[in-house]
Formats: C-alpha cells, sequence, structure tokens
C-alpha cells in the first residue's frame, strides 16, 4: 500500500504547541513502517510554504524562509515527492467534470487526479469528508492511520 500525505497533517507535524502533534507524528511513523511507500506532491509543498510563512495571526505558522525551508528538506527527507504527470491539466479536469466539483474543493480534486495517475489509494488527511466522493481513494485520520 502506499500514501501520500495531505498538507494540513504536514502543518500539524511540525507545529509542536498543535494539541494534534503527537498523534500526527506517531500515525506519519505508523504509516511509513506499514507502507510500501508514502509520498507527498508539489502541491503538498506549495501548500506547506504558503501557511508555514504565514504570519500566527493570519492563521499561519509564522516561519522565516529559513526554517521554512529546514521543514521542506525534512519532508522530502521522509517522503518521495509525486511527479506530476505530463497530462495533469486533463486529469483534474477530468475529475473536477466527473465529481461536479467546484470552489476551493478543486484543490482536493488535483490531489485525486494525481493519485489516481500514480495508483496511490491511501490519504492521510485532516478533513477525510472532503475526499469522500472519489471512490478510488480512501482517506484515513491520523487516528485512523494509527490503527494500521
Amino acid at each position: 500500500m502506499s500514501y501520500l500525505i495531505d498538507t494540513n497533517v504536514l502543518l500539524r507535524f511540525f507545529d509542536l504547541t498543535d494539541p494534534q502533534n503527537g498523534e500526527i507524528v506517531r500515525a506519519l511513523d505508523a504509516v511509513t513502517r506499514a507502507s510500501e511507500e508514502t509520498f507527498v506532491c508539489a502541491q503538498v509543498l506549495i501548500e506547506y510554504w504558503a501557511v508555514a510563512t504565514r504570519p500566527r495571526e493570519a492563521n499561519g505558522l509564522g516561519l522565516d524562509i529559513a526554517e521554512a525551508d529546514q521543514n521542506l528538506d525534512e519532508i522530502e527527507a521522509l517522503f518521495a515527492c509525486l511527479p506530476e504527470p505530463p497530462d495533469m491539466a486533463e486529469r483534474w479536469r477530468a475529475v473536477v467534470t466527473q465529481h461536479s466539483v467546484s470552489g476551493k474543493q478543486a484543490h482536493d480534486a488535483r490531489l485525486a487526479a494525481l493519485m489516481q495517475a500514480h495508483g496511490v489509494v491511501h490519504l492521510v488527511t485532516l478533513n477525510p469528508q472532503d475526499f469522500a466522493r472519489y471512490q478510488d481513494i480512501t482517506p484515513l485520520t491520523p487516528a485512523e492511520a494509527l490503527s494500521l
């Protein structure tokens, strides 16, 4: 089995003050021990950067560039990065039209399209309901990932 790690999980992984940090650290450890491969992707890395470098008062982590870059180094050391297929735009468009996706959910549809392209079935996320419409994706909360 292979897994993609969602941005919201990575943000709490690095935020030692977050109440979910301990559970997420244990869940990612369990996933990496139990899986063939655990991935991130460019979109997750970009979203991580955007939130990590945003001020705390604007719902970010308030990291400076060097800290955020160091965290990306750690993420890339822990998880392989799924490459973007050349037909990513077409894959994404097929997903959003097939599943009637609109608004912010278009970002999640892009993750779904990437996962489908690579045959990755499991997604560790704090928002499993956002991926319920995709029958070929199994979203898992960190608590569910711990039960592997």
